[in-house]
């Protein structure tokens, strides 16, 4: 889009591609090899394939591997694997460095959301399965790439996580996770797991707050130097003495025992059927949720679904989604709020909680 800086990758590049062989339907080996391989030989893309073999093995990969022989580093698999290696990266005494490595995602998985969002403000049409892998790897081919925007979530029990892609509460959750079974239908597991999903509809309880957009002049700033969490068992330095390496610091939040800053929005009701915030315009390859949503925009795109809603409603703003007309419907209990923070508070743990589509414990969480 106008407006956006990019780089360009050296030619001759070196790719380090982090492949998850069990992604999806099990394919992605042999996509790769059949799809992949074949256009970035011709655009002088040379590939060392490093095959993970369990879970956090792209993590530890990216977390303690030399990175340097490498100018991009390519993941194809579904949004797990990319989250693995986000993480492992923002774990490095050199993170900030390392963060400025160009990634690539090439849809491998079931859930391909950022392969989705990327075709989408590459101007693409909508495209899924071969031609959207086909697409990704022309972008690779090409050689741009530009910023990304992440997102710092901080939960209850200390634990911190840098999300490319969304965090979820309540029925888009319950869809992600209890639809796992089903990996083998590829995509079409989440359509089965939402009819699974709307059968049994439930009600989650809690307090939702967050600074919209438009809040943020002129408004007295969050508390200084609230105490740093630990983040996978790392102490960071407390905010101000900034020692080299130490995570960013999250400035428009307070500590999560304190009350949200007087600035906030505290939603009036606190009974919903699924909250999710996210970045990227798409939450799969078939659900254009975000519209406006673009790779850099600095924006957490709310959504919150209030308590109440029919079954035949919900099912007709989630087959809207799949055109991004579902805000058209104008449903009095779908609301959709740009904000740059938020904090979400559950009143007992129920629910399955989803960061970029992994499963977390439900407990408090602020972003």
């Amino acid at each position: 889009p106008p407006g956006d800086s990019y780089g360009v990758l050296p030619r001759p590049c070196h790719a380090l591609v982090l492949l998850n062989p069990q992604s999806g339907s099990g394919r992605a080996l042999d996509d790769f090899q059949a799809v992949v391989q074949p256009m970035l030989a011709e655009a002088d893309i040379a590939t060392t394939v490093f095959v993970t073999e369990r879970p956090h093995h792209a993590h530890e990969k990216v977390r303690d591997e030399d990175l340097s022989q490498w100018d991009t580093l390519v993941v194809m698999s579904g949004d797990g694997l990319l989250f693995e290696v986000v993480n492992g990266l923002m774990e490095r005494p050199d993170w900030k460095e390392a963060m400025k490595k160009p990634l690539c995602i090439l849809p491998g998985g079931s859930g391909n959301a950022l392969a989705a969002s990327i075709n989408y403000y590459a101007g693409y049409d909508h495209v899924a399965k071969k031609k959207l892998l086909t697409n990704c790897t022309f972008i690779l081919c090409k050689g741009l790439y530009t910023q990304m925007d992440l997102a710092s979530l901080s939960t209850a029990s200390g634990k911190r996580f840098f999300s490319f892609l969304g965090f979820g509460w309540g029925f888009i959750s319950d869809v992600d996770i209890d639809s796992e079974k089903y990996r083998w239908l590829g995509s079409a597991r989440f359509t089965l797991g939402t009819l699974q999903c709307l059968a049994k509809l439930r009600v989650y309880q809690g307090r939702l707050s967050y600074l919209p957009i438009a809040a943020e002049q002129g408004s007295s700033p969050a508390p200084r130097d609230p105490p740093a969490p630990v983040t996978n068992g790392h102490i960071p330095q407390p905010a101000g003495t900034e020692a080299p390496g130490s995570l960013p610091h999250d400035s428009l939040l307070a500590p999560l025992g304190q009350p949200v800053p007087a600035h906030w929005t505290v939603v009036p009701e606190e009974e919903f059927v699924l909250v999710y915030a996210i970045y990227q315009s798409h939450l799969g390859t078939n659900l254009l949720m975000a519209p406006a949503a673009r790779l850099h925009d600095g924006c957490i795109h709310l959504f919150y679904m209030k308590a109440g809603i029919s079954r035949v409603t919900l099912l007709k703003l989630f087959l809207a989604m799949s055109r991004g007309t579902h805000l058209d419907l104008n449903c009095p209990h779908l609301c959709y709020v740009p904000v740059r923070a938020f904090r979400l508070e559950p009143r007992v743990a129920a629910g399955i909680m989803t960061v970029d589509g992994e499963a977390l414990a439900c407990e408090p969480v602020q972003g």
